[in-house]
């Protein structure tokens, strides 16, 4: 997806003496962990909105580049709390271990917090925390500093409702991930009406340099028109396996129509 990235400002330090500043995401992760992000990659490392919804092809890196910046918070705000959010505990545990061999890259050997199953500790007391997909477990956790919802499209729209306030007084950072799965559901809804205040990325595999256009092709022809849409294009199609496409429903309402009414 096309965009304009603003001038970077020059770097400052902070008062640990320690580099900061929105170069610093992009640098950091491609000297320390080994990750060089690509331009878009880049544009969701660097930015510093306190909402963003990723709607991106499959395998163009969501887990990877949300991880790499959720171990970067870790080590640059002590203390910091990061929640993984996904429809089960399986793809939790995949980001995870994305963020463990990041963490692996710099040293620390990979241990959990001692109260969750799924979790990352870092020496500076940050934790990375992932959790499944019901929203009566994850009720417990607060002063969330960054949260990622993965698999977004596919996560209950109860549980996306119980992990919210959990950004209620640290005034943390939310970012949605996924690939379409109908227009329903919170993911459907932020990316098509959720308001100025989120950062709304878009990536199709045709934009993908890391996909070859002659796999594109074979999907396409044994995906079928509306799965390769969604899985590829980032579009939102309607209900899979539905009978009806919903867009060919919606051509066929018309308005001008008086309602037939049986005596």
């Amino acid at each position: 997806m096309p965009f304009k990235m603003d001038k970077v400002p020059a770097r400052r330090k902070s008062r640990s003496g320690a580099k900061t500043g929105e170069l610093d995401a992009v640098g950091w992760v491609k000297e320390k962990l080994g990750f060089p992000a690509d331009a878009v990659q880049a544009r969701v490392l660097l930015s510093r909105g306190r909402r963003g919804i990723l709607n991106c092809t499959r395998q163009w890196g969501k887990s990877t580049t949300t991880a790499a910046k959720a171990v970067h918070q870790a080590m640059t705000r002590p203390e910091s709390l990061t929640l993984v959010v996904s429809p089960s505990g399986r793809q939790s545990g995949e980001l995870l271990r994305k963020a463990e061999g990041f963490a692996a890259k710099l040293g620390i050997r990979p241990k959990g917090d001692g109260r969750n199953e799924i979790s990352l500790a870092f020496p500076n007391g940050s934790r990375i925390v992932g959790v499944p997909g019901n929203d009566a477990t994850v009720r417990g956790f607060s002063a969330v500093s960054l949260l990622l919802v993965d698999e977004a499209s596919r996560v209950s729209d109860d549980l996306y409702r119980a992990v919210r306030p959990m950004l209620a007084v640290s005034g943390g950072t939310l970012w949605l991930m996924s690939t379409p799965c109908g227009r329903r559901g919170f993911f459907w809804e932020v990316w098509s009406g959720g308001g100025a205040e989120w950062e709304r990325v878009q990536v199709t595999a045709r934009e993908c340099p890391r996909i070859d256009a002659r796999f594109l092709k074979e999907e396409e022809r044994a995906m079928g028109d509306r799965w390769f849409r969604q899985e590829y294009l980032c579009e939102f199609t309607g209900r899979n396996g539905a009978v009806f496409a919903e867009e060919d429903l919606r051509r066929a309402v018309r308005k001008d129509v008086e309602p037939l009414v049986l005596r």
